[in-house]
């Protein structure tokens, strides 16, 4: 009954000394389910009595970040996660405190703050000598490049021209007249092209300039990330002036990290023999900072040593600080009355002696008990509770997507627990593929513990994909369908004796089963001769169409039934008498009287078969039915069919003026009230105002979505077998142009081609029949409970029970 109606809730003042408030909530966190109302909400001060020890968590859970994060950038750094009932077992025993941690947070913080900023000193200066070690390197192997040209050159007057290329070409000759001038640097290898055209502009031509790839990756110095490098040399006229200025502009346009040019082969050897022994001590020095944070990290990596099997000490900090920041948001919803704080609180009626035997076992040796006190039920709706478990979790959750369940109304979580399943093997039923699902539920749930934090959508889940998978291979066993292929489990009832494709009952068969002394027909499920007769597809397109009518008029009516619970637990005669019944009347006496008329036809076979459809017909067309389901069927029929009709204005006129009667005497007996006691207020202003004409046009909505509702609904339910028509069609298309066509080839090469063909079915039937039939299927299905099975009665305005859970906070809480 728990999952029929939601729990009932009591409500109650907690009262609890200042000084060990925070013990009392710790443990109504761990041990109850109690939810607190902002009592500080009405205060126009809003009153935050603990924000200090808030804002001082806040700093806690940043300095965590931080340090999460420059551990992640460091390799092997692994944190232990997701031990939960150890770090609560370790909290029990009080290992963690609040200052100690506190103190020890920012002590850590200094340090890593300050090796980061000098690791990020040394960095800069260490990729800003490497660019330099890239120029350096560039320039020497221009001029050893020259010096190998020189030395292999042959002219009329060598000496001549020995002397002259010994002269620089780069600076000033020897008159003191400058030559060429060069600006080098480093700059992104994909902004080269667009930075040698941006030259060309500026300088009409008067420069030229040189680029030389670096292979590998280099950092950037000023962003920091890791990006292709090419090193650039411009040379121009004249060391200085106009034509500088603006090549020194274009390079600090395109991000270029300007660095010096040697003048010569030597200058050029010696800066990278320089750089190399600068390169070499500033790793060096970096490589000692590496190791002492993971040194660092290390100690942080291993669990408590009061906790050896549960989570990393981090972790563990991360934990706590959330903890510790929920327990005094819970303190900022009290009020505050000198040494005490009060608030007031929602919990589950059964769960009050747990709750006051708590309080009484912590209170001991304390001077001042907390208490519970009952407290009257206040104007606001109390919140929805539904206790559930592992398996029945997910379908609550399924519910309460669609909208919470008000306060003790109705909830379609306990049938959703087998019709919900139930409805997608209707759709998806096959004994392959659903066995497939099932297996896939198995192992989700024999996988649980691994995929609780790392896929949790899928483990909240595993228990309904299991429930899928175990309705839909029953259902193929119904259908009598494996891959698209019949299973002989029995002997067939059918014989083709002529070979043409006609096929005929046995002899010792008797498809009515009239003679005890013979078979009857197939004892399970469908016979599997029916597989690839001609009619099969006619056959089993009646009989799906028909299963799927039955079924949805049968919880269309089970939804009505909820409606009348919910009128019988709000004690409302006038909702049961004039909506509950003639809502049943309407649907038993047309749609009933179809389902009826079906079972019939099955269980009675007759020589000439009668036309449901057309009975329906005549039934709501006042016309005569000539083909009858048996004597005296179109009388009930006509009789039924008044019934229905007399059942509209039932919904539609008596409620709206039953209420304003209603509406009227209790204004009398006010007016009575207040002529007694000398009142005078006219009766305005007194209670919620009354409109008829409103309360009117909403019955005759309701009437309306109902009566049309029910036709259309009706019809949404043959979703089912179009569903399944698909999955059987889909699943024999694949099979026939897979499988089938290597089993028709010829040897040797059908081995071959079965291989592959096999492949091939199985890649497609895992794609779309495990992977989008599966989900359209499940659409379909939940479009079917959320609209034509809840619209009966569900009015889903309820507020959802939010208890205070240490647990729960802890496992949902992002990294």
């Amino acid at each position: 009954m728990g999952l029929l109606r939601s729990q009932v809730m009591a409500h109650g003042t907690l009262v609890l000394p200042d000084q060990d408030a925070k013990k009392y909530v710790d443990m109504i966190g761990k041990e109850t389910a109690v939810q607190f109302e902002d009592m500080n909400a009405r205060d126009a001060m809003m009153r935050r009595p603990y924000r200090k020890y808030v804002q001082r968590i806040e700093e806690m859970e940043r300095i965590l970040r931080f340090v999460f994060e420059e551990m992640g950038k460091l390799e092997g750094c692994e944190v232990k996660r997701n031990k939960i009932s150890e770090f609560l077992k370790a909290d029990a025993d009080d290992v963690y405190k609040l200052d100690s941690l506190e103190n020890e947070l920012q002590s850590l913080y200094q340090t890593f703050v300050k090796i980061k900023d000098n690791n990020s000193k040394l960095v800069e200066e260490c990729n800003q000598k490497m660019e330099q070690l890239m120029v350096a390197e560039a320039a020497l192997s221009i001029f050893q490049d020259g010096e190998q040209a020189a030395s292999t050159r042959k002219t009329s007057d060598e000496e001549t021209f020995e002397a002259s290329a010994k002269k620089p070409l780069i600076g000033k000759d020897d008159e003191g007249i400058s030559r060429l001038g060069n600006l080098s640097g480093v700059l992104p290898k994909t902004d080269a092209a667009r930075f040698e055209r941006a030259l060309w502009r500026a300088s009409t031509g008067n420069v030229y300039a040189q680029f030389f790839p670096v292979e590998d990756k280099v950092i950037d110095p000023k962003t920091g990330a890791k990006v292709e490098k090419a090193v650039f040399v411009v040379y121009f006229q004249g060391g200085s002036g106009y034509l500088r200025g603006k090549i020194e502009k274009i390079c600090h346009a395109v991000g270029a990290n300007m660095c010096p040019w040697p003048g010569t082969a030597q200058q050029a050897q010696d800066e990278c023999q320089k750089l190399k022994r600068v390169l070499e001590g500033q790793e060096k020095a970096l490589a000692e900072a590496t190791n002492y944070l993971q040194g660092e990290a290390k100690d942080l990596l291993a669990p408590h040593k009061a906790n050896d099997s549960g989570n990393s000490k981090i972790e563990d900090w991360r934990l706590f600080c959330i903890k510790e920041k929920s327990i005094y948001a819970v303190l900022n919803l009290c009020e505050e009355h000198k040494t005490l704080l009060q608030v007031d609180v929602w919990y589950p009626k059964e769960d009050q002696k747990k709750i006051e035997a708590l309080l009484a076992e912590s209170n001991a040796g304390v001077q001042q008990p907390a208490k519970l006190w009952d407290k009257p039920v206040s104007k606001s709706v109390p919140p929805t509770y539904i206790r559930t478990n592992e398996y029945t979790e997910a379908f609550q959750d399924v519910i309460n997507t669609y909208g919470i369940p008000k306060y003790q109304e109705a909830n379609p979580a306990l049938l959703t627990l087998v019709t919900f399943p139930f409805i997608f093997g209707m759709m998806y039923g096959d004994v392959g593929h659903g066995s497939m699902l099932l297996l896939t539920g198995l192992f989700l749930c024999w996988k649980a513990e691994s995929i609780r934090f790392t896929m949790p959508a899928v483990f909240q889940a595993r228990f309904m994909v299991l429930s899928m998978g175990i309705f839909a291979t029953f259902a193929g066993f119904m259908y009598n369908d494996f891959f698209s292929l019949g299973l002989p489990i029995f002997d067939t009832r059918w014989v083709d004796l002529n070979g043409d494709g006609h096929y005929s009952p046995m002899n010792d068969v008797d498809i009515k089963n009239s003679y005890p002394e013979k078979r009857g027909p197939y004892p399970f499920g469908i016979d599997w001769m029916w597989e690839g007769a001609s009619n099969e597809l006619l056959y089993m397109n009646s009989l799906k169409m028909k299963l799927s009518v039955l079924f949805g008029v049968l919880q269309m009516i089970v939804g009505v039934l909820l409606r009348w619970s919910n009128a019988f637990h709000e004690k409302s005669m006038l909702d049961f008498i004039c909506e509950c019944l003639p809502m049943m009347v309407f649907m038993l006496c047309f749609f009933g009287w179809m389902d009826v008329m079906i079972l019939y036809k099955w269980v009675h076979p007759v020589d000439t078969t009668p036309s449901i459809i057309n009975s329906m017909i005549c039934m709501a067309m006042g016309q005569e039915d000539k083909a009858p389901m048996w004597e005296g069927s179109v009388q009930l029929a006509q009789k039924l069919m008044l019934c229905t009709v007399l059942a509209v204005p039932v919904m539609l006129l008596p409620k709206p003026f039953v209420l304003l009667w209603q509406h009227n005497k209790a204004q009398e007996q006010k007016s009575k009230g207040d002529e007694e006691t000398g009142s005078h207020g006219g009766g305005h202003g007194h209670g919620e105002e009354f409109e008829f004409g409103e309360v009117f046009i909403h019955q005759i909505i309701e009437t309306i979505e109902y009566v049309l509702g029910t036709v259309s609904h009706t019809a949404s339910y043959l979703r089912i077998w179009a569903l399944s028509l698909a999955h059987q069609q889909l699943s024999q298309v694949f099979f026939d142009k897979t499988l089938k066509m290597g089993l028709t080839m010829p040897w040797p090469m059908n081995g071959i081609v079965i291989y592959l063909m096999f492949v091939a079915w199985f890649g497609i039937t895992v794609g779309v029949l495990l992977g989008m039939d599966v989900l359209e299927c499940f659409l379909h299905t939940l479009r079917l409970h959320w609209v034509e099975f809840q619209s009966k009665f569900y009015k889903s305005d309820g507020e959802k029970f939010m208890p205070y859970s240490v647990r729960t906070l802890l496992e949902t809480a992002e990294d």
